[in-house]
């Protein structure tokens, strides 16, 4: 190899080992099949892998896709001499063979591929050097109505080749806001929500953008970019709501017939029934027209609302749905009809002329307040004609009957019977009334007497009792308001012990108890009752004496048992009293005056007495809440003389609690242990509790050792108010029973202490369970005695079996000389 060659070689080695290419990390190796990588647009010369055969091999030689760029050395150095470009050839695919110094191939040929890596060396540029879009106002924000699009030569599995889309400019901006976005990744140019909402070909019909675009995903300074303007016309939205449609019903056209329509290109239409009617006579085609499908009745439903929506080829809403207001129009195709197939009206008779009677009402289904509507009322007959014809008139348009000529009078005829003609422009209906003269109320009721004369009855009568029937009658009309009697007690009952009930057939009277009678309160009461009608009298008549009776009620006495004043007394008393407090006061009287002697029944704790001549309820012994809280008895009033009657009432005593009971253990705790020998020092838990009432701050315990020589080996501390642990202090403890004391106190004002002992045992544990030998426990007889117990069980046994055998061989013995015995005179046979 010349001096120059080697001079070569040396500087590319230098080049190679600076450029680091190879697989690996390794710079030369055997002829095998070998894959690089290496950036497009670096210097040419530059080393790419030595390869090396064995002998007889003193060359190498290169073919394939060289494009006259890359070369290879006789010793094997393969390298390129121009710059690669990716856009040119991505991968060039070599061969590399080793040749003798004949030239014939001793190895190989293997491939070599060379993977040309992209840089970003090209900038993106628009297809268009100008774009021009239209958008309808109100289009759905989001929804694109346009693109621009962009190519860029690197490779976009890189970032080189990753473009991203931008508005930097909108022309007019109106308050500062942008109308119109773009999808960065697509070029998509669509609404912003206020462009959606705001955009207005009135006013601003045409807007310019300027869009760019940019390589490296736009996230460096060293991306190439382009931009392009982009003209908008901003069209008007014929996707609005339209007027309300009038249609008329029962319309003689053919079905069906259109009513509104639309045209938007390539929208898909359909109509929405939000309101779910049963029957829903609408459609709509694909050109956007509105049909109605069928006749339509205003009397079934006067108005529809629904809705039309147009959605594109994706399914996804075009705009949103536009309300469809359809008005039934009317025409007159209902005749009038009447409420009821009789229209019942009274009138009184003396009724002054040009009275209001009552009002005919009739209906019509057509449409209200027009014409179709409007109902006219005349009277075409009436029967009777007595004392003549004409006797009513009724008001054109309201139908309200009115008295004219005369009043009327019941002796003429108690009922008139009206034809009335109601129509409307085009229908007529005949409607009947029926007019009922009434009487009027010119009569008052009259009692058959004044005077009932005296009644007696002890005052013990059962209430509900009837105690005297009576008796008014009125000429008026029967079973009106007019004849109907109501009695009322005006005198003589001012404690209202007395109603009184009328039949309504009869209207008889029936004076009853409402309340007991008492004859210490009032013995006799003169009793004054007004007989009088519901319906108010006609001006002029008056009640007067004929309408009022009387009866004396005469009250006898009975004797009854003294009386308290309540069924339950309730006292409140601290159970810490001294023996002796009054803690109540019951009191009774007796109706005839009689003196009253208290007992007391139930008095099962024995805790209570009462005085006998004042009922006043005394302590006789130390109270106890924690045994009874509420304690009940009865007390027992009795006449003084006379039968000796008596009657009963309830005592309840509360008692209150007071700190009396000192803190104790919640439970006996026998299965306290700790494993022997104790490894390391722990801890028990145990509860406390005290049997006085539990208030609202709950309990408060305080715990500690019940001596001080256990304080080197145990302590306590407290958990809550209820609860502590019991810890050893150290391990060093026998295997035995250990009693521990503990002091227990509750905390109160006047506090108490209770000292409790804890059995605590340290034991051998068989799976952490204390296992204790088996001993003599109380009750159990010990191994000697249970033998001797056992033997002579086994004796006992033995001889009653032995008594048994031997009264059984006896028993046998004589059943057979029985039997020997009766062989020899039983006769034989067949």
């Amino acid at each position: 190899m010349t001096t120059q060659a080697q001079l070569h070689c040396l500087c590319l080695l230098t080049l190679y080992l600076t450029t680091g290419y190879g697989q690996e990390g390794k710079f030369s190796g055997p002829l095998k099949p070998m894959e690089f990588s290496i950036f497009e647009g670096q210097e040419p010369s530059q080393l790419i892998f030595q390869f090396k055969a064995n002998p007889p091999a003193v060359t190498f030689k290169l073919t394939g896709e060289t494009d006259g760029i890359f070369q290879i050395q006789p010793d094997g150095l393969l390298y390129h001499n121009k710059s690669l470009d990716r856009e040119t050839r991505a991968v060039h695919r070599l061969q590399v063979s080793a040749l003798d110094a004949q030239g014939n191939t001793v190895e190989g040929p293997v491939p070599v591929t060379i993977e040309v890596k992209d840089i970003n060396d090209n900038r993106p540029v628009f297809l268009q050097q100008h774009y021009e879009g239209s958008v309808r106002q109100n289009s759905r924000p989001g929804k694109p109505f346009m693109y621009v699009n962009a190519t860029d030569l690197d490779d976009p599995a890189t970032l080189n080749g990753q473009l991203i889309y931008q508005i930097l400019m909108q022309l007019p901006k109106v308050n500062n806001v942008m109308y119109f976005q773009i999808n960065n990744q697509t070029g998509g140019i669509s609404l912003t929500p206020q462009g959606s909402q705001e955009l207005d070909p009135l006013k601003n019909p045409q807007y310019k953008l300027v869009v760019s675009v940019a390589d490296m995903g736009g996230l460096t300074e060293h991306s190439f970019s382009d931009s392009v303007p982009v003209d908008i016309t901003v069209k008007e939205n014929i996707w609005k709501p339209p007027e309300p449609v009038e249609i008329e019903e029962n319309s003689t056209k053919p079905y069906p017939f259109k009513i509104t329509q639309w045209n938007d290109p390539g929208a898909l239409y359909s109509l929405l029934d939000k309101e779910n009617t049963p029957r829903f006579p609408f459609s709509i085609d694909q050109e956007g027209d509105i049909y109605v499908t069928q006749p339509l009745d205003r009397e079934e439903k006067d108005a529809y609302v629904f809705y039309a929506v147009a959605k594109d080829e994706q399914g996804k809403p075009l705009s949103k749905p536009l309300e469809i207001q359809v008005k039934v129009k009317d025409i007159n195709d209902n005749p009038p009809t009447c409420s009821s197939p009789v229209t019942v009206l009274e009138v009184q008779e003396n009724e002054q002329i040009g009275s209001s009677i009552g009002t005919l009402i009739a209906h019509d289904m057509d449409e209200e307040n027009t014409v179709n509507s409007v109902l006219e009322y005349r009277i075409v007959d009436q029967t009777p004609k007595v004392p003549q014809d004409g006797l009513f008139l009724v008001q054109e348009y309201s139908g309200t009957l009115q008295l004219v000529l005369q009043s009327l009078h019941k002796r003429d005829t108690p009922q008139y019977n009206l034809s009335v003609q109601v129509s409307d422009k085009d229908f007529k209906t005949l409607c009947f009334v029926q007019i009922n003269v009434i009487d009027i109320n010119d009569q008052i009721p009259i009692f058959e007497k004044s005077d009932y004369g005296n009644l007696t009855f002890p005052e013990d009568t059962a209430v509900g009792s009837v105690i005297l029937t009576i008796q008014a009658t009125d000429t008026d009309e029967p079973h009106t308001g007019s004849s109907k009697i109501l009695y009322r007690i005006t005198q003589g009952d001012s404690e209202g012990r007395l109603e009184i009930e009328t039949d309504p057939q009869t209207n008889t009277g029936y004076v009853k108890l409402k309340k007991p009678l008492d004859f210490e309160t009032v013995a006799i009461h003169n009793i004054v009752v007004q007989a009088e009608n519901p319906e108010p009298l006609v001006p002029g008549v008056q009640y007067n004496a004929n309408s009022s009776a009387t009866f004396r009620l005469m009250v006898t006495d009975v004797n009854e048992a003294p009386q308290f004043s309540q069924q339950v007394f309730e006292a409140k008393v601290s159970e810490a009293v001294a023996k002796g407090t009054k803690v109540g006061n019951m009191t009774a009287k007796d109706p005839e005056g009689l003196d009253v002697s208290y007992s007391l029944r139930g008095d099962k704790r024995g805790w209570l007495r009462i005085d006998p001549a004042t009922g006043e309820i005394f302590s006789v012994a130390q109270l106890d809440r924690e045994a009874e809280s509420l304690y009940r008895v009865q007390v027992v009033a009795t006449e003084v003389g006379g039968s000796y009657l008596s009657s009963t009432a309830q005592f309840h005593l509360t008692l209150t609690d007071v700190n009396d009971n000192p803190p104790r253990l919640v439970k006996e705790y026998t299965g306290l242990f700790f494993c022997y020998p104790l490894k390391a020092p722990g801890s028990l838990i145990f509860e406390a509790t005290d049997d006085d009432e539990l208030t609202f701050r709950g309990r408060h315990f305080t715990f500690s050792l019940g001596s001080e020589s256990l304080q080197k080996d145990w302590e306590v501390s407290k958990i809550n108010g209820t609860h502590a642990h019991l810890s050893t202090k150290h391990t060093g403890f026998e295997e035995r029973v250990y009693n521990i004391s503990i002091r227990i106190s509750d905390g109160d004002r006047q506090p108490l202490e209770g000292i409790v002992s804890l059995p605590v045992t340290f034991c051998k544990c068989v799976e952490n369970r204390c296992f204790r030998p088996a001993a003599h426990m109380p009750g159990i007889p010990p191994v000697g005695m249970a033998v001797g117990i056992l033997l002579a069980t086994l004796l006992v046994i033995g001889i009653i079996l032995a008594v048994v055998f031997f009264r059984m061989k006896r028993d046998k013995g004589q059943h057979k000389a029985e039997s020997a015995q009766a062989s020899e005179v039983k006769p034989l046979r067949n």
